[in-house]
């Protein structure tokens, strides 16, 4: 077992850790990407696919990342060195540390415009809603400094420090963003014509269940608890050992879920009420959600609290992302916390700039680059590292905790500060997923991915 260091830092209650670790698991997948794929797979089935998934895959793989982090008290590439030194493996590690980088390098340029859109109702309210989006993406003296001024409120928040910094803050944008969630879900349910809304998205029709349903609710399960790129590693290795990891792990898990059901009802009865189709895809938030508000009472105020709570979801998101590179530099370079911050952050925004570019400000890179059929650089960058990245980094972490450090270890592992409740039968259905489903799931997800099925 590896020895945690002095110097370590920790998390200050379970509390800080839960609302940090749900925090960096919502953001705009739960907000923005869950009501899209609900909309475009169905509704109510896409929803019980998804819990189903949540449960039984997501949350064994959780509590799997979660003993690793805590065991070693170290960043993806720590925690692996940490059990089997000099390996090939700790390359699973690095894996992660470059997908945060280039995750975090065009999801705050995605944040950024969701900040730049809490005024889109006061500044162009007349504006048709696609028309606008097309003009504010391309616009680089706009987006430039949104993406730089997202960049600095995450590099800001990461400065503070594990306690004073992140969990925080935390303790205070979490908060704000369920109350502003009540706000909008509260008009969105009061609108005529709301019950259409919350039928399609309460009351399930099985028969729109088939294979790719399945697939997609696979991906945005595994996908919105920010699994695979070593986040959950590093908030776990800042758990002290009388953490219950399994009641830890299963609150993050719970409220990460609790928020992309309540998107749900802040989005569908609105589409509905207002006449709206909900399976448009990708443009649902930044097309048709400002028509929805445009066309309904205080729907100037109810759209920039919307695009508020957003931007608060992608901060405490952008912030996670920073911390696991961050921490991979503080614990294997002699570099510190403000030193790593700067650094990697002022790097991470020169590498955001293309994807800044790609919607407009460079013909080159919106429509003249194109690969793995993804065209223009923002799209790519997302597919490679959003996708493709994520899911075979989950799936070698999977098979590394579960073949090469050892169920029986992770077991040990969890069942510190446990006081008894991991044993027995629960030990055995949790070795038996980990070892073997979860490795197929997510190995189903990555052929999916590489195979454009979802």
């Amino acid at each position: 077992m590896a020895t945690p260091t002095a110097e370590r830092e920790q998390w200050g209650s379970r509390l800080g850790f839960v609302l940090a670790a749900a925090g960096s698991a919502i953001g705009l997948g739960n907000i923005w990407r869950f009501p899209f794929k609900a909309g475009e797979n169905g509704g109510a089935a896409f929803v019980i696919i998804y819990l189903i998934c949540i449960a039984f895959i997501c949350l064994p793989y959780l509590f799997a990342e979660l003993a690793l982090g805590r065991n070693s008290q170290k960043n993806p590439v720590g925690a692996i060195a940490a059990i089997r030194k000099k390996t090939p493996w700790t390359l699973v590690g690095g894996l992660c540390v470059l997908t945060g980088v280039f995750i975090l390098s065009y999801y705050g340029v995605v944040a950024g415009w969701a900040f730049g859109y809490i005024f889109k109702g006061f500044v162009a309210p007349a504006v048709e809603s696609s028309e606008y989006f097309s003009s504010f993406i391309a616009d680089t003296a706009v987006v430039l400094p949104l993406f730089a001024l997202f960049m600095l409120l995450t590099i800001s928040v990461v400065y503070g420090g594990v306690e004073k910094g992140i969990e925080r803050w935390a303790k205070v944008l979490m908060p704000i963003l369920l109350t502003l969630m009540f706000v909008v879900i509260i008009r969105a349910v009061t609108l005529p014509g709301a019950g259409a809304g919350l039928d399609f998205y309460l009351n399930p029709d099985f028969s729109k269940i088939d294979g790719t349903v399945v697939l997609e609710a696979l991906g945005q399960a595994f996908f919105s608890l920010s699994l695979g790129m070593g986040a959950m590693i590093t908030y776990g290795s800042y758990l002290p050992k009388r953490e219950n990891l399994l009641v830890s792990g299963g609150y993050v898990a719970l409220f990460d879920t609790g928020i992309a059901l309540l998107a749900g009802l802040m989005i569908f009865p609105a589409v509905f009420a207002m006449g709206q189709d909900p399976s448009e895809g990708a443009a649902l938030v930044f097309v048709v959600l400002p028509n929805v508000f445009d066309a309904m009472p205080l729907g100037t105020l109810i759209g920039a609290v919307f695009f508020i709570l957003l931007s608060i979801a992608a901060l405490t998101s952008t912030v996670s992302l920073l911390e696991v590179v961050v921490s991979y530099f503080v614990d294997e370079t002699t570099w510190s916390r403000k030193q790593s911050v700067w650094l990697v952050g002022g790097f991470t925004f020169l590498v955001g700039l293309p994807s800044a570019l790609s919607q407009g400000g460079s013909d080159l890179l919106t429509n003249q680059i194109s690969l793995f059929g993804q065209t223009g650089f923002l799209n790519i960058m997302d597919y490679i590292w959003g996708n493709l990245a994520l899911a075979l980094g989950a799936l070698l972490l999977s098979i590394f905790v579960a073949w090469v450090w050892g169920t029986r270890q992770a077991v040990e592992e969890l069942q510190i500060g446990a006081d008894g409740m991991f044993s027995g039968t629960l030990v055995s259905v949790w070795t038996f997923f980990l070892k073997f489903v979860c490795p197929l799931v997510i190995a189903i997800i990555f052929g999916a991915i590489a195979l454009g099925v979802i």
